[in-house]
């Protein structure tokens, strides 16, 4: 297991996993509203969308704090303003999807890169651009389901949280509530995990595989959740900062969460080449190959190509 973890550290600095990370977060910083506005629609189809909104400010602020979670709000209620007449309704419809599905977009690309694959450039642009648009919007569909899920689970541990009161000892509510909450996250941020490593990116991989890396990422984001609880959550940044505090705290959260993202995504490739199971791409993608070579077309140093560049050499 350490071997594989130091591979996993190894894979994760040549993929330049932390740049990657950091394109993630500045792109959501112009895609979160809209995913957000998105989310609560979808899920507020079958919950009130006031109480949808307000669970998921409260999951923002208890990780990076009451002012970010004021800043989340604040996107959330302008990206929602209605538009005027008709076309203004469907073309803010329109942008809010493009925005919404323009992070799954680039997630995409990242986990290919992370996965070695990429789409057959040969199969043309356009096809490629709507299946990306596509599997977003299907992500985006994901977590509206998962958030539901999340608020039917909350209502029912408040609801067994006041009857075990009446039959345990005090202090046993609280710790029998706090224990299944963390597991109910623990299960869902899995399910949310699997579903990305499974639908987004242009490969193919089994699900036992997808299971492993999705519990494990899903271990790491809980502890991770924790600990930048800690870091975020003082007034430091926001003092640094000034009136721009809240930004940075959303752009560090999604930076560091990224990178837990990226870490669990090398990890299910080195997990799944130790066992022989090798994350195939899917129909309409090719392996990235690495190549080294000299000047002379000898093996030396380092450059990407694709299985077709290297059958057409």
């Amino acid at each position: 297991m350490i071997d594989i973890l130091k591979k996993t550290v190894s894979e994760f600095s040549k993929d330049s996993c932390a740049a990657m990370a950091a394109a993630l977060a500045y792109y959501a910083v112009f895609s979160l509203p809209a995913l957000l506005v998105v989310v609560i629609s979808v899920a507020g189809l079958v919950y009130s969308p006031e109480q949808v909104q307000a669970q998921l400010e409260s999951q923002i602020g208890s990780t990076i704090g009451a002012n970010a979670q004021g800043q989340i709000s604040t996107m959330i209620s302008n990206a929602s303003q209605p538009g005027r007449g008709l076309w203004g309704t469907v073309v803010g419809t329109a942008i809010l999807l493009f925005g919404a599905t323009g992070f799954g977009a680039q997630l995409q690309q990242a986990l290919n890169l992370a996965w070695e694959v990429q789409p057959d450039p040969d199969r043309g642009g356009i096809r490629n651009f709507l299946m990306k648009r596509l599997l977003s919007l299907a992500m985006v569909l994901a977590i509206a389901f998962l958030l539901l899920i999340s608020l039917v689970i909350t209502t029912a541990l408040n609801a067994f949280g006041d009857w075990i009161n009446g039959v345990t000892p005090a202090g046993w509510n609280q710790t029998t509530f706090m224990v299944l909450n963390v597991v109910a996250s623990f299960v869902i941020v899995a399910l949310l995990f699997a579903a990305i490593f499974k639908v987004l990116p242009d490969a193919k991989i089994h699900w036992r595989q997808v299971a492993i890396g999705a519990t494990f990422t899903a271990a790491l984001f809980m502890v991770g959740k924790f600990a930048l609880g800690l870091y975020l959550g003082g007034d430091k940044m926001q003092s640094t900062y000034g009136a721009a505090g809240s930004l940075v705290l959303v752009l560090a959260w999604i930076y560091y969460s990224s990178m837990i993202l990226l870490l669990g995504a090398e990890f299910t490739q080195v997990w799944a080449r130790r066992h022989g199971e090798q994350i195939e791409p899917d129909d309409h993608a090719v392996r990235i190959v690495r190549t080294v070579r000299t000047e002379k077309g000898t093996e030396k140093g380092t450059e990407k190509g694709t299985e077709k560049d290297d059958e057409a050499a």
